[in-house]
Parts: C-alpha cells; sequence; structure tokens
C-alpha cells in the first residue's frame, strides 16, 4: 500500500509531513508527499484574524481528503478548527517536543530590552500576552513562513518577532532565540497531527500506531478549553498541559486584546480526569471571562 500525504508546501509542513512519512517507512508501509497550496498560504496580505476564514491553514488539505485526492493530511494541530468536517477525524497525534513561544531579535536590536522592543506579530493571543508585561508595546503584523519572518524584521519591520520553538528546531535553524516563560502557548502549539477520512478504515488503523498516548490526553484537554471558551472568536487565549506521572498539569490564559485584563488558570488533576478542558474553561468564564469575550468579539468585529 503506498499511503498518499497531503500537506502545505511550506518547509515547516514538509518536514512535518517527511517525519510522518519516516514513521510509516519504519513500520514497512511505502508513502508519497503531496504538497497543497493552503489559502493561508495564498493571501500573505492580510494577518489571520481579518481573513474571516474557519480553517484558513486546512481547508484546502480538508478538501484534497474528501475528494480521495489523498489518503491522510498533515497538520499543526495548533492550526485544526476545533470543529472538524464531517467525515474527517484526527487519527494521530505525534508525541510533542517544543511547545513554547520564543523571541527572535533583528541583529540591530540585540541589546534594547524588552519594554523597548518593536514586535511583530499577527497572533492576538502574542499581542495581548506581550503587552500583559510591557503595556505600550508597538505591534506590526507579520506574515510568511520562517525564513520569510526572519527576512522581515532584518529588512526593518520590526526589532523582533515572536515563533514556536518547535519550528525554529525542527527547520534546525541556527538562531538566536530567548525563551519566555510568562508566555503561555497556544492550545496544541508543537504538536502535529494526521488527519484522516473516517471511511478510511484499514489506514487509519495503520495511522493510530503513531499516535501518543499521553500528547493527545493533553491537547485533547487543551482544545476542549479552547473551543468552550471560543464560541467560534479568534482571542488571546493561551492553554498548556503536561503529564507528569499519573499528573496533569494545566496553565491557562485569557486576556483582553490590549493585555490589561488577564484570568490565569494553573492547576493539577489526575490525567484519567475526564472534561478537564471544559471545566477549566468554565472557571474563567465564572470569572468575567464570558464578558470579556463579548468585548473581543465586538473589538474584533468593529
Amino acid at each position: 500500500m503506498n499511503i498518499k500525504i497531503g500537506t502545505r508546501n511550506s518547509p515547516l509542513a514538509l518536514w512535518q509531513a517527511r517525519e510522518v512519512a519516516r514513521q510509516l517507512q519504519n513500520k514497512n508501509y511505502l508513502t508519497d508527499i503531496t504538497p497543497i497550496v493552503s489559502s493561508g498560504d495564498k493571501d500573505l496580505s492580510q494577518p489571520l484574524y481579518a481573513m474571516g476564514i474557519t480553517g484558513v491553514f486546512t481547508r484546502d488539505l480538508d478538501l484534497a481528503l474528501l475528494n480521495k485526492e489523498v489518503h491522510i493530511a498533515v497538520h499543526s494541530l495548533k492550526d485544526v478548527p476545533t470543529m472538524m468536517p464531517e467525515n474527517i477525524e484526527l487519527i494521530a497525534y505525534l508525541k510533542r517536543d517544543f511547545p513554547q513561544d520564543v523571541l527572535v531579535r533583528s541583529s540591530t536590536a540585540k541589546n534594547k530590552p524588552l519594554h523597548e522592543l518593536k514586535i511583530a506579530t499577527s497572533s492576538l493571543r502574542r499581542r495581548a500576552f506581550w503587552s500583559k508585561e510591557f503595556p505600550g508595546t508597538e505591534f506590526v503584523d507579520i506574515r510568511g513562513n520562517v525564513n520569510t519572518r526572519l527576512q522581515k524584521i532584518e529588512d526593518g519591520l520590526a526589532d523582533a518577532t515572536l515563533f514556536s520553538l518547535a519550528g525554529i528546531k525542527r527547520l534546525d535553524l541556527k538562531i538566536a532565540y530567548e525563551e519566555l516563560p510568562f508566555m503561555i502557548s497556544a492550545p496544541s502549539q508543537g504538536v502535529v497531527v494526521v488527519a484522516g477520512h473516517k471511511e478510511n478504515t484499514e489506514i487509519n488503523a495503520i495511522l493510530r500506531t503513531l499516535n501518543d498516548t499521553d500528547t493527545q490526553i493533553c491537547v485533547e484537554a487543551e482544545r476542549t478549553f479552547l473551543k468552550t471558551l471560543e464560541g467560534g472568536c479568534t482571542a488571546p487565549i493561551g492553554g498548556l498541559a503536561s503529564i507528569q506521572g499519573d499528573q496533569l498539569y494545566f496553565k491557562g490564559r485569557l486576556c483582553s486584546l490590549d493585555g490589561k485584563q488577564c484570568i490565569d488558570i494553573d492547576e493539577a488533576f489526575s490525567k484519567n480526569d475526564k472534561n478537564i478542558g471544559e471545566y477549566l474553561a468554565q472557571r474563567i468564564i465564572n470569572q468575567g471571562g464570558d464578558q470579556m469575550m463579548k468585548e473581543i468579539k465586538a473589538q474584533i468585529n468593529e
């Protein structure tokens, strides 16, 4: 059997597809990688939150799956909507590696204090969480793959930008970065996921042998947390679960767009507890998160 793997055609997406292919080949399956240009890659002029598209980086791969042009699709789980299209399901979660956000500076801003940096990011979460620590920061939108964004800050767009550390590590980029303990990652950041068509039962059974159970438990809690809070709206939400022994530790945050109001949680549960994400999201909602979400939606839709 030759398993056709659909992927975006960015360097990072292709690395992720090759990693899935490598793991399948180790189990003696043939693979074929099919790059597909996504809507999110075609339109580099608008920030993601302004595009009004659910699954901006996954829609074209979903169509390829549904049209049976590919057998499976490989995604960064962070890009996958919490509501899946009919007949498509998430089959295998690869072991999470580097979930954290990091700061990368231009060569001309190496010695600037953090609070003086002009930051390039289109992420509402990263803007809000940074503003929580450094009010009054100037931001500018930035799009494109890792190398494109690095070039843009070197060309003077901003002093620095923010990346998922996973992208830097996977592409083996030899660049200096700074870890940011005050940032809470986006739910499911740093996880590669494989989606499949529900009818492909034989291939889906093969894919399940790649699944990392602890990663699945963590990201399912994170995605439920996001779905319960978000209600279909892009918002500054962070959620990161980790497992140590039999305990699941969860850090979560909802902030106003300007970072001035934030609700944080940091709790531990048995990793076998059900509905952790929903329970924690409701905790935030009951502490004023519902009103904060209404204000965020109103501001985004202005």
